[in-house]
């Protein structure tokens, strides 16, 4: 099955129905987005916790400080930390501040850098290239990477700058410590630095269950996108260097793209509650768990199967036309993806889970797909 599709988690771009919010009694069947859940319960504490009171501006404030230091004893390592509102905008200043002539990215055939932030690592970076590599179910492939590579040689007109992997995949896949390695080696035996693009970190890491560090730094991840806020947070995000100075001059480039926060404490509030007790791990597998849980049900069902096997928190079937009816009739959400090779009656859908997500609503879309 090939699906030929866009992706954007905020808001559906391109050939998907619309979907209307959910409420079916004692039970959400809403499994559009992990982005439309609301923050946890700690985060807004956290906010609640940190607003009175006066504190420095812009990131001098204590707080800021303390979130940086944390950060560093996740990853084992001392860090360099930027805050920014959006995913978006951690792949794209991130990438742009590697930015040479002729620069040179490459990234999965479906990477979200590539196929719905509008351009912003082009736009950031003053040009450099997204060039795509072949990427089944969402993972570059080894061979293709240095086969891509192979096409842009150190010394030619075009500048290899840097490789960006995503985890979790757009397609609900998770690479695992040796593929990150195997594809960090291959690109740094070429020239590049290593991006990862971390919206959802947090899913892939509870998946695979290692430390943090194992799967960014010591497998040759030299920057990450971290992202909080499709796992529970309002708006943070932040771009975790392990090798402290690698982005040159940031500060200025992030405060001309108007991501230099001035009550930053609230961005660094949100990250408190996010990490502190290990909050964000257990908020992400529980995602997964509801996720393994419409899995396991649809593997089960005689009306539905899984479009491909995954193990973070989206999950991809091909369901009859009539259960997507039923389920819309009764207010649910899901977005339809465009895919090949179905029957007339039949559609392939995305559901994803969150930390909102309940036991409840997974039987209740289970049982809308029954009929």
């Amino acid at each position: 099955m090939g699906p030929n599709f866009r992706w954007d988690d905020t808001e559906w771009v391109g050939r998907a129905r619309s979907v209307a919010p959910i409420s079916t009694g004692y039970f959400s069947v809403n499994f559009a987005s992990d982005n439309w859940a609301g923050a946890t319960p700690e985060v807004m504490a956290a906010l609640v916790r940190h607003n009175g009171g006066y504190s420095p501006a812009y990131g001098g404030d204590p707080l800021s400080l303390s979130v940086a230091q944390r950060f560093s004893e996740l990853f084992e390592r001392q860090v360099e930390v930027w805050f920014t509102a959006t995913g978006t905008a951690s792949n794209s200043l991130g990438l742009a501040a590697l930015s040479r002539p002729g620069g040179v990215v490459f990234c999965g055939e479906d990477a979200h850098v590539h196929t719905d932030e509008s351009g912003a690592t082009e736009f950031q970076s003053g040009g450099m290239k997204l060039v795509p590599v072949q990427s089944p179910l969402g993972l570059i492939d080894a061979g293709a990477l240095a086969t891509a590579l192979g096409k842009h040689p150190v010394g030619g007109r075009s500048v290899p700058v840097a490789l960006s992997l995503t985890n979790a995949t757009e397609w609900g896949t998770v690479y695992s410590v040796a593929q990150v390695a195997e594809l960090a080696t291959i690109a740094r035996d070429g020239g590049l630095k290593v991006h990862m693009d971390g919206a959802r970190f947090g899913n892939a890491v509870a998946a695979l269950g290692v430390a943090p560090a194992e799967l960014t730094w010591k497998a040759g991840v030299d920057f990450l996108s971290f992202g909080a806020t499709k796992n529970g947070c309002w708006a943070a995000e932040a771009i975790v260097v392990f090798t402290p100075g690698l982005l040159g001059d940031f500060e200025a480039r992030r405060q001309r793209a108007g991501h230099t926060f001035s009550k930053a404490r609230f961005v660094a509030a949100q990250f408190e509650g996010y990490l502190e007790d290990g909050n964000w791990l257990r908020r992400a597998g529980h995602a997964n768990a509801m996720s393994d849980r419409l899995r396991a049900g649809i593997r089960a069902s005689s009306m539905a199967r899984l479009g491909w096997e995954n193990t973070a928190n989206e999950v991809f079937a091909v369901i009859p036309r009539a259960a997507l009816a039923r389920l819309r009739a009764a207010g649910g959400a899901a977005h339809e993806w465009p895919a090949d090779g179905l029957a007339a009656d039949e559609t392939l859908v995305r559901l994803v889970t969150s930390w909102a997500t309940t036991e409840a609503d997974v039987a209740g879309f289970l049982g809308v797909l029954k009929g």
